[in-house]
């Protein structure tokens, strides 16, 4: 179990990264097949937890979980939470769940001393229309070029290449909440097969590509220390799943995800 109160007032760094739209069946099918090593050997028990999340699309599950309301797992009874708002004077909350007086997690990790950054990847954190701008404006700042976007077929390098150079900036300076949102699972992602159609299949090619790159990032951050890492999807999508297509419905593939935590050294 991840004690989250003291890690966090030790002021260990912290990365939150996920995976847009990242079916849960995808990701565990990749992982089995061997065509994401470098997250295979960083997973505790090398394996994907399955859980639920709390939105189905990218904005309401992102402010869920900045909310403190991270995927759950699909049972009756939920370990404690990681983070959690200061809640009404009648509710306890277990001493593993780090509780923040402030209305998001970025906000009370500032409070502990955190700089939060935000390395943004699809639309909803692009700035390019006003609701793109809701999601960054949480973080002390953020950074987004066309080439983070999934249309762009390397992006994931893109990505984790500002990722390093900002953990490089702050190291030693002051503890840092690192926020990524890749976006090569978003569609669209046909191009990873050669097609102009996505699917599953292409997901997954996606997953295997950006897995290097994941790899690259946590050898590059560990240079720095421990980090709690905190990997998710924050929703899946349908592929004609039952006649579904795309996300924002309640569909299985779009409500269960991939999760993991972990202390990576």
């Amino acid at each position: 179990m991840i004690a989250a109160p003291a890690i966090i007032r030790s002021g260990t760094n912290i990365l939150f990264v996920t995976l847009d739209s990242l079916r849960y069946d995808v990701a565990a099918t990749a992982l089995d097949q061997g065509m994401t090593p470098r997250l295979a050997k960083a997973l505790p028990g090398r394996a994907w937890e399955r859980r639920q999340t709390p939105g189905t699309f990218t904005l309401p599950a992102h402010m869920a979980f900045f909310s403190g309301f991270l995927p759950k797992l699909p049972r009756p009874v939920q370990p404690p939470r990681l983070w959690e708002c200061r809640p009404p004077a009648f509710k306890k909350v277990p001493p593993e769940t780090f509780q923040f007086d402030a209305g998001n997690i970025l906000d009370g990790l500032a409070y502990e001393g955190y700089r939060t950054v935000c390395i943004r990847g699809v639309t909803y954190f692009s700035r390019e229309t006003p609701l793109g701008t809701v999601l960054p404006d949480l973080f002390d700042e953020d950074y987004w070029r066309p080439e983070f976007c999934s249309p762009e077929a390397d992006s994931t390098r893109h990505q984790v290449d500002e990722a390093l150079t900002v953990a490089d900036n702050y190291a030693g300076r002051r503890p840092l909440f690192l926020f990524v949102n890749v976006s090569a699972t978003h569609v669209p992602h046909g191009h990873y097969l050669g097609s102009s159609e996505d699917s599953a299949a292409s997901q997954a090619a996606a997953l295997s590509y950006a897995d290097a790159h994941l790899g690259r990032l946590l050898d590059g951050l560990a240079q720095h220390g421990d980090w709690l890492v905190i990997m998710c999807a924050d929703h899946g999508d349908a592929y004609g799943d039952d006649g579904y297509h795309g996300r924002g419905i309640a569909h299985p593939v779009v409500f269960n995800v991939p999760f993991a935590v972990w202390v990576h050294a």
